[in-house]
């Protein structure tokens, strides 16, 4: 049994905060961004938290399915800005939906958390203990962005998507691959909180995003077509019957050069991230969202999904739509 996708769903924040709107507050401009980055837009929270945005792109993906929340066996929620420690947002998510029978749980692998999850819960059907799934990558980074850093504040965005897997004979995913190099961890990071106490007679503080740009677009440029090719490789498919490669929306010009290094046109790279931004875990569903709402997806086509982020972290998948 695979994991097959049986609904989409996507929900994001009301607000919308333009490039023109960032230069308001920090010394940049549209074209400084968009030259760099491909991003125009990006929607930003005013109140609502990573749980409530994860819990209406869930409600979404249902519809889209026709699965009852209670009928679910599993929801696993991809996020590296949950609205609490604990207890997890995933556990927020079920009570919200009802979906009574579900085992819930977050993880974080940053921006490849959509893909883990979807690796995750393959293993669960591969295994025969789970039938049903719901996986989500969602994301407030408003609030863990230093919005007076200019090389970080101007990439990114909130929002969640939202996937429901069904276990199935046919068709669904065909293969994938994880990986992570903890060497590289300090490239992309957030603490959570400074530790504190009355032993050290200090309080513990939380922190901002810190990124180290260049690494980051080095370590993407080489992971995207490192993981497809080894997904070519390990299932014999051909880089032609591949329709299209959905890549985490970092930045645009990762997506370009990762094209270029598989030798592949850009046609093939389907992009949203001039109206989102990097939405970090949210990022692969709502393009998904979007690609199935302009009718590109068709029953049969085969996609590539690749995420990459901090860890560093990477994963990719190969399905049949």
């Amino acid at each position: 049994m695979t994991a097959k996708i049986a609904g989409i769903g996507a929900y994001v924040p009301e607000r919308i905060v333009t490039n023109d709107d960032l230069a308001k507050i920090v010394e940049t401009s549209d074209e400084w961004i968009y030259s760099r980055t491909g991003i125009r837009e990006r929607h930003i929270s005013t109140g609502e938290g990573t749980k409530e945005l994860a819990t209406e792109a869930a409600r979404r993906a249902l519809l889209a399915s026709g699965v009852r929340p209670e009928d679910l066996d599993l929801i696993i929620l991809g996020t590296s800005s949950p609205d609490h420690n604990f207890p997890s947002d995933a556990c927020g998510v079920q009570a919200a939906l009802g979906a009574v029978n579900a085992v819930a749980f977050d993880i974080s692998a940053a921006c490849a958390g959509f893909i883990f999850a979807m690796n995750i819960v393959q293993g669960f059907f591969m295994a025969g203990v789970y039938k049903t799934a719901l996986i989500i990558g969602a994301e407030t980074l408003s609030k863990v962005t230093d919005w007076g850093d200019r090389s970080t504040c101007v990439l990114f965005g909130d929002g969640a998507g939202a996937a429901v897997l069904k276990s199935s004979e046919d068709g669904g995913i065909l293969d994938m691959v994880m990986g992570a190099d903890g060497t590289k961890g300090s490239a992309l990071s957030c603490t959570s909180r400074t530790l504190g106490n009355f032993l050290l007679g200090t309080a513990p503080q939380t922190g901002f995003m810190a990124m180290d740009g260049q690494e980051v677009f080095r370590f993407a440029v080489r992971k995207i077509p490192e993981s497809v090719e080894l997904l070519l490789k390990k299932t014999g498919i051909s880089r032609q019957e591949i329709k299209y490669y959905v890549l985490h929306q970092a930045n645009e010009r990762i997506i370009e050069a990762a094209a270029k290094r598989l030798g592949e046109p850009m046609k093939k790279f389907p992009t949203s991230i001039a109206r989102y931004g990097n939405t970090s875990s949210a990022s692969i569903p709502l393009l998904l969202n979007e690609m199935q709402g302009r009718g590109m997806l068709e029953k049969g086509d085969t996609l590539i999904l690749s995420g990459f982020g901090a860890g560093m972290t990477w994963g990719a998948v190969l399905l049949e739509w």
